[in-house]
């Protein structure tokens, strides 16, 4: 059986498993705060499509790029360097060698200083003449047989000054890049010097000198050195992943949706009932200046399920409880050390609660005559909680597994200095956002115009800006599993590849969208890299499981 090696190039090696996910909802969640899709993401094309490789357990999620595209920065170039600095230009012999001087810079950058001796530079200057002597008609002169004299008089001395220049860059670039072949990251190439700089330094003469810069592949340091050998890691697992937790939620659900709503008409809110809630919130301060809104707790109609009460702010449920229809509450509450967004952390808030509609359940009794209700073909309650226990046990394995990955990648980016590419960072905080968005358009039909509210320059900066810890962090896990895998000399098998490519093309197919073959097998290999890694660690790894 033949072995692929390859080194691991960026992989969301991130996705969360939810147990009875409700239908019908869209949800985007952002570390620092709650931003509704309709006036705050961004637009990645829309023939960007979601895919996940049928053969996994937990299918971990990646993107394909829109076809076509430039190649992802995240790969290096392997291929000569002339394909990734000029895009099909191959590299030609010079007349003379040029001199490339490289100095570090920071973030994970190189820069190159060219100098392109008068050799290079004549020899351009006499094929730029020779092309625009084929392509001049100047009447009482046969082509390619007009003085350099009247030539230039006629084409003008800074339109040839231009266009050798351009001949320089074009032929010299491709030899300057050699340098950095294998270390460079595709579409980071820039020439920091002006080209009118060039222009007016240029001379058939003398040397022209101009400076590159190109991000290149970071180098992972450990520390300590070697350190993923010796993990030793605390995985929390929450209650409600545990199968039986889940199974009885799951049927409580079930039996709460046979059940009839009615109005509660004679008195307060209870526990078990259900209301339709008007909420805002603004920020306590001795300075009434300083007090602001909270929009992220703003909601209007709100279905609150009271006994998903501990799903929202502690102690928001005791303080509505008793409260009648049409009546409003105001109250503060302290936002925990815990909450999911880190801005409102510890933040005193004032929230005011107006009940809209008061509702209670009218249960049919849960026993064996509502089986076949709760799953078709169940004669029994014992055949209900069975059927759906093993499929909760499955989802608790998935969760469990999930959350050991999870701990074992964070850990890994603690582990880990890395001096991060601005290339890299924006490639995929990009994709990161790309994924987000096909979440929500996999739900709900975007318009054109709100796809193009979406994609404005300003609002992906803000993504990104806002993003930044989460990218960063995501970076450093997935340069340092592809460090392991070289380290460890890890292998898959290619049998393995094919059939994963194969599947995954398929969906592509059925979904009817279009795929690059190439970057599908790119990132299947990722995929699998990255599958590999992971078990690798778990096998080597301390691990302990506590219940929070």
């Amino acid at each position: 059986m033949e072995l692929c090696l390859n080194s691991t190039k960026l992989l969301n090696l991130h996705q969360k498993t939810h147990l009875f996910v409700p239908q019908n909802t869209v949800s985007v969640s952002f570390k620092h705060q709650i931003l509704p899709f309709t006036n705050k993401l961004q637009r990645v094309p829309s023939n960007y499509p979601l895919k996940q490789l049928s053969s996994f357990s937990r299918q971990v999620q990646f993107l394909q790029p829109p076809v076509p595209s430039s190649p992802r920065r995240s790969s290096l170039i392997k291929a000569s360097a002339a394909s990734s600095a000029t895009a099909g230009v191959e590299m030609e012999k010079l007349p003379a060698d040029i001199k490339v001087t490289e100095s570090p810079e920071p973030n994970s950058r190189v820069r190159l200083s060219v100098e392109v001796p008068a050799a290079v530079g004549q020899d351009c200057y006499r094929r730029v003449l020779k092309e625009f002597m084929k392509r001049a008609k100047i009447p009482g002169f046969r082509p390619g047989k007009i003085p350099e004299s009247i030539l230039l008089n006629y084409v003008g001395e800074e339109n040839v000054q231009k266009a050798t220049v351009e001949s320089i860059l074009k032929r010299t670039l491709p030899h300057a890049m050699s340098s950095v072949t294998g270390r460079a990251l595709r579409d980071s190439v820039r020439i920091i010097t002006k080209f009118s700089d060039m222009e007016k330094a240029f001379s058939s003469l003398n040397s022209l000198n101009y400076d590159v810069i190109v991000d290149v592949a970071p180098d992972v340091k450990w520390v300590p050195e070697n350190g993923y050998k010796n993990l030793k890691i605390v995985v929390e697992i929450d209650n409600e992943i545990s199968a039986e937790t889940a199974c009885e939620n799951e049927i409580r659900r079930r039996h709460k949706s046979l059940g009839s709503l009615r109005i509660v008409t004679d008195r307060g809110l209870q526990v078990g009932d259900l209301a339709v809630l008007d909420i805002s919130a603004k920020t306590i301060d001795e300075d009434e200046s300083n007090v602001q809104n909270i929009p992220a707790a703003e909601s209007k109609g709100y279905h609150f399920d009271t006994e998903d009460g501990d799903k929202l702010i502690p102690g928001f449920l005791d303080s509505i409880i008793g409260m009648k229809r049409g009546e409003t509450k105001s109250f503060p509450l302290v936002f925990p050390e815990s909450w999911h967004q880190e801005n409102l952390r510890g933040v005193h808030a004032q929230f005011t609660v107006e009940c809209k509609e008061l509702f209670y359940r009218e249960l049919p009794e849960l026993n064996d005559s509502i089986a076949d209700k709760l799953i078709p073909g169940c004669t029994d309650l014992n055949q209900v909680k069975e059927s759906l226990l093993q499929k909760c046990r499955e989802l608790e394995q998935n969760a469990k597994d999930q959350a050991t990955d999870n701990a074992i990648l964070d850990q890994l980016s603690k582990m880990v200095e890395i001096d991060i590419p601005q290339s890299l960072f924006e490639e995929q905080g990009r994709q990161l956002y790309g994924a987000k968005l096909l979440e929500i358009q996999a739900q709900v039909k975007l318009t054109e115009e709100q796809l193009a509210t979406l994609s404005s320059p300003k609002m992906v900066n803000e993504y990104l800006e806002d993003q930044k810890d989460n990218i960063i962090n995501l970076i450093k896990q997935n340069l340092a599993v592809g460090d392991i895998f070289k380290r460890e000399n890890l292998q898959f098998a290619s049998d393995e590849l094919v059939k994963e490519v194969q599947n995954s093309i398929a969906e592509f197919k059925r979904h009817k969208q279009k795929y690059d073959e190439d970057r599908v097998r790119e990132q299947v290999q990722d995929v699998l890299e990255g599958a590999k890694v992971l078990e690798w660690l778990k096998e080597h790894a301390d691990i302990k499981y506590v219940t929070r």
